[in-house]
């Protein structure tokens, strides 16, 4: 196996300043490595430490820190304790004095920006929460929230945890029929949204998305709306109801409820390869609490901070940056247009406006904004961002390298971070103490007892493996919503009492972890298994390919093919020998057995509104099977052109 050097270094004196050794220090321990060996041998005195180390507040102390006797894939935490993590999120860092300081920074589409402080936000939360009241919304009723990111779409996730309700976050690009599939799934009672939003200056009619969705959704009994866009729309008179009409006719506020530490506040959605999306179900004190854990010590973010990170809400980093971010006393920041509009220093002047200190960006969207050139970084004062932040898909060496030099001007780590929706965040990551490898990761998170297994369940290093969690932790999905069955098939029925992810991974000679695809994704070519991410960092050494994406296809010989599919540079002409070009560089990089047997060069590949290239959905386009589960797509067409390619490859 070929490993990469270290080319990132901490500072000593930042080391020894960060969250994550003063959290190890506060439990007597020397070393972030002797702090994760403690957290394993006792998960629940760990995450009790977690508890106090945060300052959260349980209104009823809880007995124990951790239940198993149900089995390790139904633990029951915080025992008995009652928390409301809303109360978390706001009330404390008023009553400490931070009430004037900013909770939310926010840039529209249109280049309007918002500063809402952490007084003013608590008021807007108790009052859309006594509005929510007055349309029946109360303890365990679900929620559906179709909105782009905006400080109401904030109030709208905090009043709901506020109640006791459960909220259900959707992507604001889906349509009709993904909206329903999840409303309908979830026995929604209320729909909120917007009236619309802008994206690259056009019009996003919201509402009427809102409106086909609800007429599928018998159990959806209101509609609540936010003005944004002023754009006329259809109303439903009984059904709908103006948020600011219901703010302005009723003075009635609704404070945090006693909520149990186990009471469920959100259920979110994955995409599952049937074609039917899996709920994850998530309570007061999992999520929330996982979220600023990991944000403070995989981050270190604290009360000072100033998170940016580009996401949206349906997608499980739009609920960790509102949860753990405000769980923190950090500021958030948040943005619905595109990294590239109106211009590629979009993202960078956003940054400097809003003070970041942590800027999160998925790998695609850097891999587009590097090849508009440096200059639209150096524009832009970028001296507060102390840490780089990615996560959903993997890396290529030179726009990690990129990020990291360009933008963090060599002087901020780039925590490279990944687990899932389902795990309530990171099971892997970069560590801002640890010296890092591009695209790699330090190890496990803190409190993740996670391995790399081989096909029999052994511990395996230095080649590919399944990546497995040992024990629970909090944060763990309480299972799929009304599928039970479900969720212990798809992540604890191949080995025993360990859980298992679904993403391939690998540990080098020095200790760095990789995440090397899905392993539905993985690619068996003549007896070697290689992960897709190598091979399409391999197709972007080419100097004519900006990303790439690979999939197996059958072969009778070799058990599989690989086709890659390539998106050029901006500027780069398509020519007859540019194909093989890249495909011989391909084989140059990995060796001839990995070779790809084709190279077809694309305008785009199918990818989520977050960035993730949805190789599952390209596979199935290319071979003519059913797609599963396609909502989470944002450029549709992009499949079509891999149906275009396939007839190509007939032909």
């Amino acid at each position: 196996m070929t490993t990469s050097r270290f080319t990132w270094s901490p500072d000593p004196a930042a080391v020894d300043q960060s969250r994550v050794l003063a959290f190890a220090r506060s439990q007597g321990l020397d070393s972030v490595e002797a702090l994760q060996a403690w957290a394993v041998e006792d998960i629940g005195r760990y995450w009790d430490a977690v508890v106090q180390f945060l300052g959260l507040e349980f209104t009823t102390p809880y007995r124990q820190p951790v239940d198993l006797s149900a089995g390790p894939a139904w633990p029951e935490w915080f025992v008995g304790g009652h928390f409301n993590y809303v109360r978390a999120a706001l009330d404390r860092w008023i009553e400490a004095g931070h009430g004037d300081r900013v909770a939310v920074y926010a840039e529209s589409d249109d280049g309007t920006r918002r500063e809402v402080t952490f007084s003013e936000l608590q008021q807007e939360t108790y009052r859309v929460a006594g509005a929510l009241r007055t349309l029946g919304v109360g303890h365990g009723d679900r929620v559906g929230i179709l909105m782009s990111m905006t400080p109401e779409t904030v109030a709208v996730v905090l009043a709901l945890g506020a109640l006791g309700a459960i909220f259900v976050p959707m992507f604001s690009g889906f349509g009709p029929e993904a909206v329903a599939s999840r409303l309908q799934d979830a026995g929604a009672k209320v729909l909120v949204t917007h009236d619309g939003f802008y994206r690259r200056g056009g019009l996003i009619d919201l509402k009427s998305v809102a409106d086909a969705a609800i007429e599928r959704s018998p159990t959806v009994e209101h509609c609540l709306v936010v003005q944004r866009a002023s754009n006329a729309v259809a109303w439903n008179e009984g059904r709908d109801h103006w948020l600011h009409d219901l703010l302005a006719s009723s003075e009635a506020i609704a404070e945090p409820v006693d909520t149990a530490a186990n009471d469920p506040y959100m259920i979110i959605y994955t995409s599952g390869t049937t074609g039917r999306p899996k709920g994850a179900l998530h309570v007061q004190s999992g999520f929330p609490v996982k979220a600023a854990h990991d944000m403070a010590l995989c981050f270190d973010v604290g009360p000072d901070d100033t998170v940016f990170w580009v996401t949206d809400l349906g997608w499980m980093m739009g609920p960790w940056l509102v949860c753990g971010g405000l769980l923190l006393g950090a500021s958030i920041v948040l943005f619905d247009g595109t990294p590239d509009y109106p211009n590629p220093g979009r993202l960078w002047q956003i940054a400097e406006w809003s003070g970041a200190t942590l800027l999160g960006v998925a790998p695609t969207a850097v891999r587009v904004l590097m090849t508009q050139g440096d200059q639209w970084v150096n524009e832009s004062n970028l001296e507060r961002v102390r840490v780089l932040g990615s996560s959903g898909e993997p890396w290529n060496p030179g726009p990690w390298q990129w990020f990291v030099d360009v933008v963090g001007g060599g002087r901020c780590p780039l925590i490279n971070y990944s687990g899932g929706t389902e795990t309530s965040g990171g099971i892997v990551t970069a560590l801002p103490t640890s010296s890092l490898k591009p695209c790699g990761f330090s190890g496990p998170v803190p409190g993740m007892d996670a391995d790399v297994l081989d096909e029999n369940g052994n511990p395996v290093r230095g080649s590919v493996g399944e990546l497995v969690i040992r024990q629970p932790w909090v944060g763990i999905t309480q299972g799929f919503w009304n599928d039970r069955e479900r969720y212990e098939e798809t992540y604890w029925s191949r080995f025993p009492g360990i859980w298992v992810h679904g993403d391939w991974a690998e540990v080098d000679e020095d200790g760095c972890w990789y995440i090397r695809g899905r392993s539905d994704d993985t690619l068996k070519v003549a007896g070697k298994r290689v992960g897709p991410a190598e091979v399409e960092s391999a197709a972007v050494v080419h100097p004519a390919v900006q990303e790439a994406a690979a999939i197996g296809v059958p072969d009778e010989v070799k058990g599989e093919n690989i086709v890659v599919f390539a998106v050029l540079r901006q500027g780069v002409e398509r020519t007859d020998s540019l194909n093989e070009e890249i495909r011989r560089s391909i084989g140059k990089e990995l060796g001839s057995a990995l070779r790809p047997k084709q190279v077809h060069l694309v305008n785009d590949l199918p990818k989520t509104r977050n960035a993730k290239v949805m190789r599952r959905v390209i596979r199935a386009a290319y071979l003519g099977l059913p797609a599963g589960d396609t909502t989470a797509l944002e450029n549709p067409k992009a499949v079509d052109e891999v149906v275009a390619a396939r007839s190509v490859a007939k032909g």
